[in-house]
C-alpha cells in the first residue's frame, strides 16, 4: 500500500479475507431471502413468449436495479409471476442487498407457529421481520386460508409498507377487488404502485404434459401446505 493511499494506517483485510467475508456475507443474504429453492429463478431463465410478457420481464429488470415503490403482478396461475419476483430477489442478493421472499399461507403459518411453547422465535420478532424488510416479496396473496386474523395480520404487514413506502413485490391471481377494498386500494395507488399483469396459458401444464405422468410433483406446488385457521 502506498504511503499517499487514504487507507495508510488502517486494518485491510488481504485479498483472500475480503473474498471469504464477501462469501459468508452473500450466503447469510441467501440464507434469510428464502430463495435458496429458487436461484434458478433468474431473469435469464424467464422465457417470454408474448409482448405482454417481455414488458413485465421489462419492468421486473427496472425495478430489480433500482428498488422503489410497489411492484403488483396479476394473472393466472403458471404465468411466470413467481418467476418474476423470485429473480427481482435474485437479482438484489446479487447487489448485495437484502430481500425475503415468503408465499403468503406459508408466512402466516410460521406466524402460528410462533404462538407454540417450544417455538424459538417469538411473534414480535418474526412480525417485524418480514414488516419492516428492505425488500419484501409476496407471492401468492390471496390463497391464504382467509380468516379475520390472518386478514389483520396481512393489513398490518402491508399497510406499515405502504405509510413507509417500503420496495414490496406482491403476486397475486386473485382479482384485486376481491383481495378486499383496503388491500385493493393500496396496491392500485398509481402513487407507489405499479401493477403488471400476465396473461397466457399456464406453461406448468404444458411441460407436465410433456413429462412423464408418473414423474412426482415438484416446486412450491409439492412445498406448500393449505394455510390453517386460527
Amino acid at each position: 500500500m502506498d504511503l499517499d493511499d487514504p487507507r495508510f494506517g488502517q486494518t485491510v483485510p488481504c485479498g483472500c479475507k475480503a473474498k471469504e467475508i464477501e462469501e459468508k456475507k452473500m450466503r447469510g443474504l441467501l440464507e434469510r431471502s428464502n430463495l435458496q429453492a429458487l436461484q434458478d429463478k433468474t431473469f435469464a431463465t424467464f422465457r417470454p413468449q408474448e409482448e405482454h410478457q417481455q414488458r413485465a420481464l421489462d419492468r421486473a429488470r427496472e425495478f430489480a436495479e433500482r428498488p422503489e415503490g410497489w411492484l403488483v403482478l396479476l394473472g393466472s396461475f403458471g404465468t411466470g409471476k413467481t418467476h418474476l419476483a423470485a429473480a427481482i430477489g435474485n437479482r438484489c442478493l446479487e447487489l448485495g442487498q437484502p430481500a425475503i421472499f415468503i408465499v403468503v399461507p406459508d408466512l402466516l403459518d410460521h406466524l402460528r407457529s410462533t404462538f407454540s411453547p417450544s417455538s424459538e422465535t417469538t411473534f414480535d420478532d418474526l412480525f417485524e421481520s418480514v414488516r419492516g424488510a428492505p425488500l419484501l416479496l409476496l407471492d401468492d396473496l390471496g390463497t391464504q386460508t382467509t380468516t379475520p386474523w390472518a386478514t389483520e395480520k396481512l393489513f398490518q404487514i402491508l399497510n406499515h409498507r405502504y405509510m413507509m413506502k417500503l420496495p414490496t413485490v406482491i403476486t397475486t391471481n386473485v382479482p384485486l377487488g376481491e383481495l378486499g377494498d383496503r388491500l385493493a386500494s393500496r396496491m392500485s395507488d398509481p402513487e407507489l404502485s405499479i401493477c403488471v399483469s400476465l396473461a397466457g396459458p399456464d406453461w406448468r401444464a404444458g411441460r407436465d404434459s410433456s413429462a412423464s405422468r408418473g414423474a412426482a410433483p415438484s416446486g412450491r406446488g409439492r412445498a406448500r401446505q393449505q394455510g390453517r385457521t386460527r
